[in-house]
């Protein structure tokens, strides 16, 4: 009998999961203590969360999740503990492939629209954990590259959700094996957190003093009182205190907002820091060769990036990861990154990344992520000339190309999108469009004019950018911009040489455009001692004509010189025959 009635129970307290809806609530404020213990890799969180139903009806149920690795203490709504059941929960969105997921019951239903505030403690470890890309077969070593997240006692970093689940979210199970779905399940958690803000209060135990960095404003000067009278992670319950004489401790308060534009992430270590006037890089002692070879790359560059972009409005921060290899992450002007100078082409482009970051503020993502990934595509082409800065961009193309495909039945515009696809690689090549139709100094008057603040409309750019080159551009924004048309396909129909009198031929060119966006592409018409370009207008599905100067009998005619991004590069080229 006794058997029967705890199978009953888990079988009534199951029912209600049938029916969840792990979205209907939205994140709208946190207000947090993280007290991180990196002797035993430990972290325990105390605070608030508000939670808004955002569905069409009452919500009773609410789910909490955190990183596996991590378990809850308690939940308790107005000061009294609410019934909660505590399980694991298969999902990508956390180094670790899974969650502990919290499924509440709340007092009473709340309404849509309405909000319920949550008080709550949960602690536990942070190790270095690559379980979701292990299981798909990636090698350890190479796995660790990108999942770098840790808390230990020589080094403690951690990226938000995407990463580790180090705060309470809400999210259907994503798999990294399925696609692209993980990404699209991040971008739309970004959306329907645009606008909520976290404060965090972050404060460290140690027998040395360290150092709290993270991508968020710094509130206050916190405190640092020694000995410590905090509450070890290692605790049972955050509400007990665990006083520990023996240790140094520090807090320091920070706020995270709008959580749409940024992954909350913080660094623990003893750093030292080299402090300029554009930068402030923080390093392991060991590595202050390097570092400062980091910032002098930073002032080499500044006058490049104040040439397109004015001078800087932010000052950068640059953390080292200590772990070789590791891919770096960037959000806005934080920078966490390896320091090496062995490449130091490559250290530009990341210096010159973070630069744009802090030259050009934008409330548009697709124009602070664009330009700063277009002027590193700059620089490479000031490294090695134009087509090496193609090349930079075409490694990245692929991915364009496949995001546009599985967004073909719900296209979306640069103007909303939060696909780091879209943000980061067609925001890249748009502006590269931009500079090689209306040439570099109008391109670079309007952005050294371009003022966030009056940046209330999307036209608002397109305007600006008129205003300088005294060029149309409406049909380009509609087409790549404003309206997600998807990517161009090129193909020569023909090519008519004809010998002209002083010598050489003159070839028309007709091209064709398969896909569903116009754009303004180069046509090359390579000769048996020589070659020449003409750009050419090609509407979607319509033709552009265009006639070019050889100096010599033309052998091959191709359009587009990857500047343009299109679905396929493959049929791009056209033997013209010898005349008869």
């Amino acid at each position: 009998m006794r058997i029967v009635w705890v199978f009953l129970i888990l079988v009534a307290s199951s029912l209600p999961t049938l029916a969840l809806d792990r979205e209907a609530f939205t994140f709208t404020d946190y207000r947090l203590e993280m007290r991180i213990d990196p002797a035993v890799s430990g972290m325990a969180v105390i605070g608030r969360v508000t939670l808004r139903n955002d569905s069409s009806a009452p919500q009773r149920l609410a789910t909490l999740q955190i990183s596996s690795t991590l378990n809850w203490r308690y939940i308790r709504v107005g000061g009294k503990a609410v019934q909660y059941v505590s399980q694991p929960y298969r999902s990508d969105i956390d180094h670790t492939g899974s969650l502990t997921e919290a499924i509440v019951t709340l007092p009473q239903p709340i309404a849509p629209q309405r909000s319920v505030d949550l008080e709550i403690g949960y602690s536990g470890a942070v190790p270095s954990d690559a379980s979701r890309l292990t299981e798909l077969k990636m090698p350890p070593e190479v796995a660790q590259r990108s999942d770098w997240d840790q808390i230990n006692s020589s080094f403690s970093a951690v990226r938000g959700v995407g990463y580790v689940a180090w705060y309470p979210v809400a999210m259907e199970s994503q798999n990294l094996s399925s696609g692209s779905s993980l990404f699209h399940a991040l971008s739309d958690w970004k959306k329907r957190h645009a606008r909520s803000a976290m404060r965090v209060n972050f404060c460290w135990m140690s027998a040395a003093p360290l150092t709290v960095i993270t991508n968020g404003q710094l509130e206050g000067m916190g405190r640092n009182v020694l000995p410590s009278n905090m509450n070890s992670p290692k605790a049972d319950s955050p509400d007990t205190n665990s006083p520990n004489t023996e240790s140094l401790t520090g807090c320091s308060p920070f706020r995270f907002a709008p959580l749409g534009d940024t992954v909350p992430a913080f660094a623990v270590a003893p750093y030292s820091a080299l402090d300029r006037a554009v930068v402030t890089l923080y390093y392991l002692s060991e590595h202050k060769l390097v570092a400062e070879d980091y910032v002098n790359a930073t002032e080499k560059l500044l006058p490049f990036t104040t040439e397109w972009l004015g001078k800087p409005r932010q000052k950068l921060k640059i953390v080292e990861v200590p772990l070789a290899g590791a891919l770096p992450f960037e959000s806005g002007t934080l920078l966490f990154t390896p320091l090496s100078s062995e490449q130091p082409k490559l250290l530009e482009l990341t210096v010159t990344h973070q630069l744009a970051h802090a030259s050009l503020v934008s409330p548009r993502p697709w124009i602070s992520e664009g330009v700063a990934h277009f002027m590193q595509a700059l620089q490479r082409e000031r490294q090695d000339g134009r087509k090496a800065a193609i090349e930079y961009m075409a490694t990245r193309l692929p991915a364009l190309v496949n995001e546009e495909k599985s967004n073909a039945e719900t296209p979306e515009s640069l103007v909303t999108t939060s696909d780091d696809v879209f943000l980061h690689t067609k925001s890249m090549y748009v502006w590269w469009m931009l500079r090689d139709m209306i040439g570099d100094r109008p391109l670079q008057h309007a952005l050294e004019t371009y003022r966030p603040e009056a940046d209330k409309e999307p036209s608002y750019l397109q305007r600006l950018l008129e205003s300088r080159s005294k060029r149309k551009l409406e049909w380009f924004f509609d087409d790549w911009v404003y309206r997600d048309k998807g990517l161009p396909d090129f193909h020569i129909d023909s090519a008519y040489p004809r010998a002209m009198l002083a010598g050489g031929a003159m070839v028309t060119v007709t091209v064709r455009n398969m896909g569903s966006a116009a754009a303004e592409v180069p046509v090359i018409v390579r000769s048996k001692s020589g070659e020449g370009s003409q750009r050419v207008v090609v509407p979607a599905h319509g033709t552009g004509v265009i006639r070019v100067a050889v100096p010599a009998e033309p052998v091959e005619a191709i359009v587009n010189d990857g500047s343009v991004p299109e679905s396929d590069t493959s049929n791009n080229s056209f033997a013209i025959p010898p005349p008869q």
